[in-house]
């Protein structure tokens, strides 16, 4: 198994990886966090590889995620992925990663998870969230918010998407599932996988991609 590791906004030829990505034939590439298709696409072009492996933070996942979305690769390609910070990383914990995952990573088999989109263009495989919500939220056809709420949080679900409504210390947060949900809020800065959007928004939806994504887990 021959893997297109890339490291992103760090080195990954110490500790494991030398010895590892040898014994696969694999090459580690070091990218900028969070790379752009011109850091990301050049290495994509290639068919040497049969699985690619991200060493980075969540947001450097979606990033490389984004350019299979991008390149038509995703239906075509596993993804691996090996947290800098294994306690930090939301995608951790959905797609059940043990604390070691360079092994795993680089050999295991994969399986498919919901790839989450939204309608700017992005991509979600850990954590959205949007804070201080005033306004219509739907999961689907069900009414998740009217009125107010401290924050919203969305993750990968076995639907597409899973909703977590917080309105207050005092109340239990409603918690939904469904392909889609739909905001119709005041201006507020979504933050998707610990990056905040560039602007506010008014609108704003994630949902369920066609494809699922090929995750080594």
């Amino acid at each position: 198994m021959v893997a297109l590791i890339l490291g992103c906004g760090m080195a990954v030829t110490s500790g494991d990886w030398p010895k590892l990505a040898s014994s696969t034939g694999s090459m580690p590439h070091e990218i900028p966090a969070t790379p752009s298709r011109n850091d990301v696409d050049p290495l994509l072009k290639g068919d040497e590889y049969d699985r690619v492996v991200v060493h980075g933070t969540d947001a450097d996942l979606a990033a490389v995620v984004l350019r299979l979305l991008r390149t038509d690769r995703v239906a075509d390609v596993p993804v691996g992925f090996v947290p800098v910070d294994h306690q930090r990383s939301v995608v951790a914990r959905v797609w059940g990663l043990p604390v070691d995952t360079v092994g795993l990573a680089l050999t295991a088999g994969d399986r498919p998870v919901p790839l989450v989109r939204d309608d700017a263009g992005g991509v979600l495989v850990g954590l959205g969230v949007l804070s201080s919500v005033s306004g219509t939220v739907y999961c689907d056809d069900a009414v998740a918010l009217r009125g107010d709420a401290s924050r919203i949080e969305v993750t990968p679900g076995p639907a597409g998407v899973e909703v977590r409504v917080v309105r207050g210390r005092l109340r239990r947060p409603g918690v939904y599932s469904g392909r889609a949900v739909q905001f119709g809020v005041d201006a507020t800065v979504p933050v998707l996988d610990g990056v905040p959007h560039p602007r506010p928004a008014t609108r704003w939806t994630w949902y369920r991609h066609t494809e699922d994504l090929r995750a080594i887990h």
